[in-house]
This record gives C-alpha cells, sequence and structure tokens, in this order.
C-alpha cells in the first residue's frame, strides 16, 4: 500500500496509514492518494469505512473483468480502466484498474502489480504546475498513462499487421505459421477494442458539470486525453477491418494454389493418358500394323514419344505447366 498526501500541490507526506485518512479528507485544502494492489475483501471494508464509498462500487472492485465504465454516486465516482501489456507468448495481457474519486480523495486498486503505478507517480512529480488542481490532476495523470499505453501498444501490433503482410505477399514462412499468427492478432485485437472502445465513454463522462472532476483550467488536458482516445479507437478498427482483410487474402492465395496444383496434375494426366491408350489398343488380341515385326515396335514406341511431347509442348505453351 502506498500513501500520499498533497497540500497546495505539493507532497507533504507519504507513507501514512489508512487509518489516518479520515482526518485529512476533513480538510478541503488537503488531497489524499492511495494506491492498494490485490486487496483482501477486509482491506476493501476499511477503505469504505474511512471513505464511505457504495457497497456496489466495493464489490465490483472484488469481482473481476468489469467493463470499462463511469459510476457516478452521490459522494464519489467509480472508475474502471485497463492497462494493457502483451505477455511472453504475445497474447494480450489487460489489467484492471479501478479507481474511486472523491472530492480531495484518489484510491486506485490494482489488479496486480503488472500495472506500473510508479510510472504514474513520476508523472505527477513532473507535473507541479497543475498538481494545485487536487483530485482533477491526479486522475488526469492516470488516465494519461492509461491512454498512452494503449497507443503504445496499437503501435505494436500495427508493426505487427505489417509484419504478416510482407511475409504472406513475400512467401516468407510457412501456411501455418501465417494462420497462427493472423489469428492470434485477430483475438489480440478482439480483446484490445473491447477494453479502448468504452474509454471514450469514460473521458466524455467526466466532462459533465455533476461530476465536479474537471475544472475549466484542467478541461484542455482531459480533451487531449479524449483525442488519443477517439484515435487509438480509429487505429483498432481500421486494424481489425485490415486482419480481417488479410485473412481473406490467405484463403484467395490458397484457393489460386489448389487451382494451379490441379491445373499442372490435370495436364499431366493429359499427357500419360495418350501413351495408356495407344499401349491399350495394341494390347488388343486383334492384327494391327506392325504385328509380331520389330518395325511395328520401334513405330507404337514413336508415335506414343511423339504424343507425349506434343502435348508436353502445347500445354507449356499454355501455361499449364
Amino acid at each position: 500500500m502506498r500513501t500520499r498526501l498533497y497540500k497546495d500541490g505539493a507532497v507533504v507526506k507519504k507513507g501514512f496509514p489508512i487509518a489516518d485518512v479520515s482526518d485529512y479528507v476533513c480538510d478541503d485544502d488537503c488531497v489524499v492518494w492511495f494506491d492498494l494492489c490485490a486487496p483482501t475483501p477486509e482491506e476493501l471494508g476499511v477503505i469504505s469505512e474511512e471513505l464511505g464509498l457504495h457497497e456496489l462500487a466495493v464489490e465490483d472492485v472484488l469481482n473481476d473483468h468489469q467493463r470499462p465504465k463511469v459510476d457516478i454516486y452521490d459522494t464519489h465516482l467509480f472508475i474502471t480502466v485497463y492497462g494493457v501489456y502483451l505477455d511472453e507468448a504475445g497474447d494480450l495481457d489487460p489489467v484492471e484498474m479501478n479507481i474511486f474519486v472523491t472530492g480531495n480523495a484518489l484510491v486506485t486498486v490494482r489488479e496486480n502489480d503488472r500495472f506500473a503505478i510508479d510510472e504514474v507517480v513520476a508523472r505527477w512529480d513532473a507535473s507541479t504546475q497543475t498538481a494545485r488542481h487536487g483530485v482533477g490532476f491526479l486522475l488526469h495523470g492516470l488516465l494519461d498513462y492509461v491512454v498512452d499505453g494503449q497507443f503504445d501498444l496499437v503501435q505494436t501490433l500495427d508493426g505487427q499487421v505489417e509484419e504478416l503482410e510482407d511475409a504472406l505477399f513475400g512467401g516468407n514462412g510457412n501456411i501455418r505459421e501465417l494462420q497462427r499468427r493472423t489469428f492470434r492478432l485477430r483475438k489480440n485485437m478482439v480483446r484490445f477494442r473491447k477494453v479502448t472502445l468504452p474509454m471514450r465513454e469514460v473521458v466524455s463522462t467526466l466532462f459533465r458539470r455533476e461530476t465536479q472532476v474537471v475544472n475549466a483550467e484542467m478541461g484542455p488536458y482531459y480533451q487531449d486525453v479524449y483525442d488519443h482516445v477517439l484515435r487509438v479507437t480509429d487505429w483498432v478498427d481500421s486494424l481489425r477491418e485490415l486482419i480481417s482483410n488479410l485473412r481473406e487474402t490467405q484463403l484467395a492465395q490458397q484457393g489460386f494454389r489448389l487451382n494451379e496444383i490441379m491445373k499442372r496434375l490435370t495436364g499431366w494426366a493429359a499427357i500419360i493418358a495418350v501413351p495408356t491408350a495407344i499401349t491399350g489398343f495394341y494390347g488388343q488380341n486383334v492384327p494391327y500394323p506392325g504385328e509380331g515385326q520389330p518395325w511395328g515396335f520401334w513405330m507404337s514406341s514413336v508415335v506414343v514419344a511423339g504424343a507425349s511431347v506434343a502435348l508436353y509442348t502445347v500445354f507449356k505453351k499454355k501455361d499449364w505447366l
């Protein structure tokens, strides 16, 4: 657990226990932030008593995999967002972050320690000029980090799509490997869209006057976050469509290769059929020219060879072989 106390935009105290929070939030000049990582129900109960949190919001924290959202209660806001990362296997690994926002307190509850809260704190410490805006400043730094992480990830996925295009049209890699990469990208993109698309509603809700979080001076900063959210969602939709087109192209290429193979097999079957027909005729129990004579054998061999070469020449010229 990490705690901080801000006063007049400056950090005046760190590492105090949660039991002291109620003493600080009574002072309108103080802003309190504390962070919990995978807390127990008992720890959440203590926070709920200190800040008067709604029981439904606390219940949502205990139930994982919430949709990104903003719930407005009488005394606070409850926000759910996701930090996004790729695991060692290349699969999308979103980390849930739940946020309680009161008039002068911000509580962050992380699903696990993969969410780099230290980077958020570093952003807060680097923006001392806007720290005087209290909770609105803290919430902006957190959302800005989340959205920037999503923007970085969509750039990474875009690079993977370009590599897949090069492999598809450059003939690099086997078909199964390309299919595996395509389905992994498609799966990641579907999960990523579920995380990023609701962020438009999350950020736009904070602009509403009844939330009383974003003042006039912090408005442009939240507008910048909202613009980044729109860019990410548009980019995700474009990549999803591009991946679908790549999958259709793969299927079309496979069909084309199959047609090429069938065309060549048919050509060779036609070439083989001619000598088979000629030797079949000579194998009948009826007299034919040259029967029982050496020249008859040589004549049939010349006819078989000549017909086969003629068919091969014609098929090759028509690019059937």
